[in-house]
């Protein structure tokens, strides 16, 4: 072969691994790009999500603890478990705020018969008041309050009416029985003002950020195009510092 084809199969070869080159880098960089754009996505996504999820936890006033006295209030009371079990309670609060005056009926259907209060658990508050009705059905009950001597109607009684009635004039939580049906759960809760003990919604780590790490099928394709790279260009030096034989068919 002689020298000017050995030349011009020598710029040949020169131009076709340059171009592979190329398209090898330009490859690995927008899988890179993809990669790390996809990872971005993600990571901004899950964060939203969790903050939707705390809003509604948030904004249910459901409960588990009970006492007098603070707690922060501005989220679901906790009552301590003094209403699992109570056949009318579905973890809601009734929010009476705003009003003077809220009324709670006696003996209404729940728990096997007429044995619950109605709603089981209110929120009022601090100097409304709470007035208990009888409907007059379930036999005599009353109402005093578990733990404390705030609530106390006295003795047992079945007359229709409204029969016994509170001001509450201190922040907290009142939770209080029907004495005769408290073992079939005839049971109850008043959360006055703001100042209560409230639900812990969680939290726990997580809340640190970090820059976004390369994701590792963008390291591996820049490792790869770094390869084809080096090997195209180490072929390219040997065969332009030694020549080759690149004789087609047909050459003499």
């Amino acid at each position: 072969m002689t020298d000017g084809s050995r030349d011009v199969s020598r710029r040949a070869f020169m131009r076709t691994a340059t171009g592979a080159t190329a398209v090898a880098a330009a490859t690995g960089t927008a899988a890179a790009q993809e990669g790390t754009a996809t990872e971005s996505g993600t990571a901004t996504g899950t964060p939203a999500g969790t903050a939707t999820a705390n809003g509604t936890e948030a904004g249910t006033e459901t409960g588990t603890a009970g006492g007098d006295g603070g707690g922060g209030g501005g989220g679901p009371p906790d009552f301590g478990g003094f209403l699992d079990g109570v056949g009318n309670f579905d973890g809601s609060v009734t929010d009476a705020t705003g009003q003077d005056t809220a009324t709670v009926e006696v003996g209404v259907q729940a728990n096997g018969g007429a044995y619950g209060f109605g709603p089981a658990a209110i929120h009022v508050d601090n100097g409304a008041t709470v007035q208990w009705e009888w409907t007059g059905e379930g036999g005599g009950h009353n109402v005093v309050q578990d733990g404390g001597d705030t609530l106390d109607s006295g003795e047992a009684v079945s007359s229709s009416g409204v029969n016994y009635e509170h001001t509450f004039e201190e922040d907290g939580i009142y939770n209080y029985v029907c004495v005769p049906h408290e073992g079939l759960g005839m049971k109850g809760s008043v959360v006055v003002g703001s100042d209560y003990p409230t639900q812990s919604t969680g939290g726990g780590g997580g809340g640190e950020t970090g820059p976004l790490g390369v994701p590792g099928s963008a390291k591996m394709l820049g490792v790869a195009t770094s390869v084809v790279m080096v090997a195209t260009l180490g072929m390219a030096y040997v065969f332009m510092r030694y020549g080759g034989d690149y004789e087609t068919p047909g050459d003499e």
